[in-house]
């Protein structure tokens, strides 16, 4: 019996509501798969150790990089979800600005509001095994997650990008036809290619893919019509803070 938690940080929750909308999948392993915390969908709490921690959220308070790295010692294997538990999440354009002045506006007291000066992902802090990217996650690509490690074996997690998927199903390239911006050139595949198929460009959900080529790319989207403020724009949201994203944004800043 494979003994699971579910961990959630800063976050809006949407990835571990992709997990709950596993139903029937993981009703098909419910035999081999003992759920020892999971607060979204009951208050039961037992503690580890345990075989599989999954992790949805981001670091932005000093008491949840503690308890970050209190959840990895307990953790056989921890596994990331999303983007903020993978780049930061959205809440990281909070690392490009200055946060005592959000907190200011955003609250009568600010004073009672702890919290750090950047919004950093799960492995800025501990070791993790697996990420899976997306705004949200992609529930095929969780199942083959737990599916593996039930059986022992890696997961399936593919490398390519998103322009791979578009091909796969036989999506016609939104760039080329119609002219339209598009990330999806230096995007983490995982979503098959949805927006595409409906002649829209990418917008970068799942992160970057391991090896951008952020120059290319800007100049691509200069082709198609944006601004170097656009550009800057278009890399500043999901993954704020992934590396490669930063990249594609100082790219055009140096343009301007």
């Amino acid at each position: 019996m494979t003994t699971l938690a579910v961990w959630k940080f800063a976050s809006c929750d949407g990835c571990q509501l992709s997990l709950l909308d596993c139903e029937d999948e993981l009703l098909a392993v419910a035999e081999r798969v003992h759920i020892a915390q999971f607060l979204e969908a009951g208050s039961r709490v037992e503690p580890g150790p345990y075989d599989v921690s999954l992790v949805e959220g981001s670091i932005t308070t000093a008491e949840d990089a503690e308890r970050i790295r209190h959840v990895r010692e307990q953790s056989r294997t921890l596994v990331t979800l999303g983007a903020c538990a993978t780049a930061g999440g959205v809440q990281a354009l909070r690392n490009f600005a200055d946060v005592d002045e959000f907190r200011s506006v955003v609250y009568a007291r600010p004073d009672y509001v702890s919290t750090l000066a950047t919004s950093t992902p799960i492995a800025a802090h501990v070791d993790v095994d697996y990420e899976l990217h997306g705004c949200p996650i992609d529930r095929r690509q969780l199942l083959e997650v737990i599916t593996a490690l039930l059986v022992g074996r890696k997961p399936n997690i593919p490398e390519h990008s998103v322009c791979f998927e578009c091909k796969q199903r036989g999506t016609v390239c939104v760039v080329v036809a119609h002219g339209t911006p598009c990330l999806g050139p230096v995007t983490h595949a995982g979503c098959g290619a949805l927006c595409p198929a409906y002649r829209r460009g990418c917008y970068g959900c799942f992160g970057p893919t391991a090896h951008p080529n952020t120059e290319a790319e800007a100049a691509l989207l200069r082709a198609t019509g944006m601004s170097e403020d656009e550009i800057r724009r278009a890399a500043s949201t999901f993954h704020a803070a992934a590396p490669a994203f930063i990249e594609l944004s100082q790219v055009s800043a140096r343009r301007r």
